[in-house]
């Protein structure tokens, strides 16, 4: 397959292309670019699509998952991660998993009255609920728009257990939320940083914040004994992978508990979108790069298979697992994240029960 030249590069957005969405049938193709009526690459203003949510709650039963229980209050993310697997659900918006991922998002404003409705439902078990199991709930537009923190406001009112994932400093406004609920031991949040090459991740993560700043918000978390761990996703061999020793310890002098990771798949249309990329943004390297992930995933790119998708296998995935074991062992020995409180859980929001 053919790639335009690295001088074409796209800044400032992940994916290069809109890859065809497989549920459509007809696509988009630049067959005679010079015919266009207006750019193919251009930063357009974001979009954002109201969704009138009927329910807010996720169920999930992967055996790769440590929780069955996510929300997210949006589909799709202008942060632009290019690896994203979050990438493929935005077709089943009739959307293109490609540049449309991050320029069209939906939003879900009414989010915290049907996490009220979930919790108040008759013989509800409170278990851990994941925020965001898909998307981050705190990517720019959160900023105006509020929702996540009006989700932690319904966490707090029932003192329900949350578990939060951001790579994004937006998180320490709601400081004020995470710190009550840290003294009940309801929550903990897991920070995102795959690596501390600036350069990487302006291509890789193109509107993130800096690996920098996200050690900051590990830092302000911690002062104020709110449990963080660090999640290295997706690890790349030969992108990131030799940072692993580095970021942990980094992590670490900020006062992480734990850390985590995962090893990148490119599953459905993340394959063609990541290969596109890697040619442009690493032309010297794209190859190697994407013969080693291939290697991680029984000779293919796209890798669905339960307990070893997100982990990988053979020789260079054994490689990455001992490296990031040693570290975590000498960096993180002896800590690990509290466990949650499951006894607090308040119906009707503390409210007096009806009598009928």
């Amino acid at each position: 397959m053919p790639f335009e030249d690295n001088s074409e590069y796209f800044k400032g957005r992940g994916a290069q292309v809109n890859t065809h969405n497989r549920f459509l049938k007809n696509k988009y193709i630049t067959e005679h670019i010079e015919g266009l009526d207006e750019q193919l690459h251009e930063n357009v203003t974001t979009q954002l699509i109201e969704e009138d949510a009927k329910s807010i709650v996720s169920i999930s039963n992967s055996p790769d998952l440590n929780f069955n229980f996510s929300i997210n209050p949006y589909q799709g993310c202008e942060h632009g991660c290019i690896y994203c697997y979050a990438r493929n659900s935005h077709e089943y918006y009739g959307f293109s998993a490609g540049l449309d991922f991050e320029r069209k998002i939906i939003v879900k404003r009414n989010a915290a009255s049907l996490l009220e409705q979930f919790f108040n439902k008759k013989g509800y078990e409170p278990q851990p609920i994941m925020l965001s199991g898909n998307t981050d709930c705190y990517q720019p537009i959160e900023r105006k728009l509020k929702i996540t923190r009006s989700l932690l406001e319904v966490f707090l009112k029932y003192k329900h257990p949350v578990s939060l994932i951001s790579k994004n400093n937006l998180i320490t406004r709601d400081i004020d939320l995470l710190k009550e609920l840290a003294k009940l031991n309801l929550v903990h949040v897991t920070v995102t940083i795959n690596s501390l090459n600036e350069s990487l991740r302006q291509k890789m993560e193109p509107r993130t914040v800096t690996a920098q700043s996200r050690l900051m918000v590990i830092n302000k978390l911690a002062s104020e004994n709110i449990p963080v761990r660090l999640m290295m996703a997706p690890i790349v061999p030969g992108l990131n992978s030799d940072e692993i020793p580095t970021l942990i310890k980094a992590a670490a002098d900020e006062g992480i508990k734990d850390a985590i990771f995962t090893l990148v798949r490119l599953n459905g249309a993340i394959a063609e979108i990541f290969t596109d990329w890697v040619n442009k943004a690493y032309p010297d390297r794209a190859e190697k790069v994407l013969n080693m992930i291939a290697s991680c995933h029984g000779g293919s790119l796209n890798d669905s298979r339960w307990g070893n998708r997100m982990r990988g296998d053979g020789k260079i995935a054994e490689s990455i697992h001992q490296l990031f074991k040693i570290s975590v062992n000498r960096f993180l020995k002896e800590r690990n994240m509290p466990s949650y409180n499951l006894s607090l859980f308040t119906p009707k929001g503390g409210k007096q029960m009806d009598l009928f």
